[in-house]
């Protein structure tokens, strides 16, 4: 079931709005935010309402208003926790300030009843969790902002744990979403700031990434998909789906029991090989995007378990990435130019994994990429810290108005991570030596003769498919033209401020032409003595000629209110 998109935009005038909308704006007050309230007029939609929002305002010195903003989401719950989460890998949308800060929310919430939890088994299975499990653990392990876990046993023996989606949830984001696609229509429309990175479209976007996490289903999907790709490898593990007791708001996932990746010194304990085991993490997760095509896409230390024989264990499906063939391709040529110093190729790469309106300067461009790149990667005795080398490059980009396209920064932020952890295990550990064999086996494959000749025999069946269809679009191009029924679209750019002067000019040209026909109009009927007159001046006339110094008037005012005489 998809969120009930179409009301967007709509305040329903109901007290579960109204009271929302109250207290979103007071935590927003709360965090220093209150100088929004004036630009977003927010009073035709509040009302008096407001007067309690406004005795919420407070002072937070010593907090950046990155670090306010987050601070702020974390304490207005689930969907905006989940909104700053899905901003943190959008660095297309939002300052790349922002997203860093962003990138540190969390959302460990309160646990719910147990009886919530009977009342889902009820609704989705017909039966309670102890008729469907041998043992079923009323006490959840945890508790995030869409659902809580339990441990439970299935009857036949194996041990899993169930998810749970937290009760009302839905409803919740969909309240939540109206709200904000009404705030977000209103900076559109009155903060010029916030118009280039267009409020509106960031909510839409939000509320399609929440689909898949709303649903349990996806997630499943996920881990199935994973596990088919690392069939056959001994290095990796991923939990069995039960499929048996799987909806959209339950998932009934294999137990396993590990070691956290960042508990070294249980991992020391138990004789594993840190060493190994950072270098089999890294190897695993550029597998699974080099190769694949498809990554896990939040591989933080507490969905990394280790088990024997240093297997690594992933957790947790919910946030996955996609990476096509092309991007990957590009992306394994950036590396390579990097590591090879090819100053002039390596901007063509890294513009190829980019999205801009403007072509931007490349020369500057290009020279400050270069200063990125020699800072990380090529000072003797330094080691690579590919994170904050990512973080750096996207600064520049966004200076020269270029954003690397989404998934690949959720591509970014994964293989950041994984690098932290295996730094944390190796401090020794080094990417860009890891990187360098990889990118050589990737591209042996890429130009071996067997991929060579698939690549070329997929081109010609697209170019004979292109020659077999030509003729007949061509033709209906043609009586397309003949009947007149060709369109020719143009689209301008940057000239909407230009055609708010214009159309303010003729606005107050015709008004003046008004304003001068009732003088002149007036003038002529007193000249004219029409009756009624009072002190022998027409009536007419002095009714004309108070219209007309209205007219001026008004005319004057907003001329002096628009700076600009």
């Amino acid at each position: 079931m998809k969120l009930s998109i179409k009301k967007l935009g709509v305040i329903e005038h109901t007290y579960r709005h109204l009271d929302r909308y109250r207290q979103i704006l007071a935590i927003f007050f709360k965090y220093g935010f209150g100088d929004l309230l004036d630009r977003l007029r927010l009073e035709p939609y509040l009302g008096k309402s407001l007067d309690l929002v406004a005795k919420n305002r407070h002072r937070l010195d010593g907090f950046t208003k990155y670090e306010r903003a987050r601070m702020a989401f974390e304490e207005l719950g689930p969907t905006f926790v989940k909104l700053g989460q899905i901003l943190s890998t959008r660095p297309d949308l939002i300052p790349i300030d922002y997203v860093r800060e962003l990138e540190k929310l969390q959302d460990d919430l309160p646990n719910f009843a147990f009886s919530e939890v009977q009342r889902i088994f009820q609704e989705d299975f017909g039966a309670e969790p102890e008729e469907m499990f041998e043992s079923f653990d009323r006490k959840p392990l945890a508790a995030a902002s869409l659902g809580q876990v339990h441990k439970a046993r299935l009857k036949t023996g194996e041990e899993v744990v169930v998810k749970v989606m937290r009760p009302g949830v839905r409803a919740i984001i969909e309240t939540d979403l109206e709200i904000m696609m009404h705030l977000a229509t209103l900076m559109e429309r009155h903060v010029a700031e916030f118009q280039i990175h267009r409020p509106t479209r960031i909510v839409e976007e939000f509320a399609r990434g929440l689909e898949t996490e709303l649903d349990y289903k996806f997630e499943a999907a996920n881990a199935t998909r994973i596990a088919k790709q690392f069939k056959e490898d001994p290095r990796i593990y991923i939990p069995t789906i039960s499929p048996d007791v799987l909806s959209s708001r339950i998932l009934t996932m294999e137990y396993v029991e590990g070691i956290k990746v960042s508990d070294i010194k249980q991992l020391r304990l138990r004789g594993h090989d840190l060493e190994k085991i950072a270098e089999r993490g890294f190897d695993l997760l550029m597998q699974q995007i080099f190769v694949n095509g498809f990554f896990h896409a939040d591989p933080h230390p507490g969905n990394l378990l280790i088990l024997d024989n240093d297997v690594i264990c992933f957790l947790d499906f919910g946030v996955t990435g996609r990476i096509s063939q092309r991007e990957r391709e590009n992306f394994i040529d950036l590396i390579s130019y990097i590591v090879r110093m090819d100053e002039t190729r390596l901007l063509d790469a890294l513009l190829r994994l980019c999205v801009y309106e403007d072509d931007p300067d490349r020369l500057q461009l290009g020279s400050e990429v270069g200063d990125v790149v020699d800072r990380y990667f090529h000072i003797p005795g330094q080691t690579m810290d590919f994170g904050r080398f990512a973080h750096h490059l996207l600064e520049v980009l966004e200076r020269r108005g270029v954003s690397l396209r989404p998934n690949l920064y959720v591509m970014i932020k994964s293989l950041s991570m994984v690098e932290n952890m295996a730094k944390t295990l190796d401090p020794g550990f080094e990417v860009v030596e890891h990187v360098k064999p990889f990118v050589k086996r990737v591209q042996a494959k890429r130009y071996s003769p067997h991929h060579v000749f698939n690549e070329l025999f997929l081109a010609s069946i697209d170019a004979l498919r292109l020659a077999k269809d030509l003729p007949f679009e061509l033709r209906s191009i043609l009586l397309k033209a003949n009947k007149g029924k060709v369109k020719l679209e143009f689209e301008h750019k940057g000239l909407d401020p230009l055609l708010a002067t214009l159309d303010r000019i003729a606005n107050r040209l015709a008004f003046a032409v008004v304003l001068a026909a009732f003088i002149i109009g007036s003038a002529l009927v007193v000249l004219a003595g029409v009756p009624p007159t009072w002190g022998g001046i027409p009536v007419v006339g002095i009714i004309g000629f108070l219209i007309a110094a209205v007219m001026a008037l008004w005319l004057l005012i907003t001329i002096l209110r628009s700076g600009r005489m």
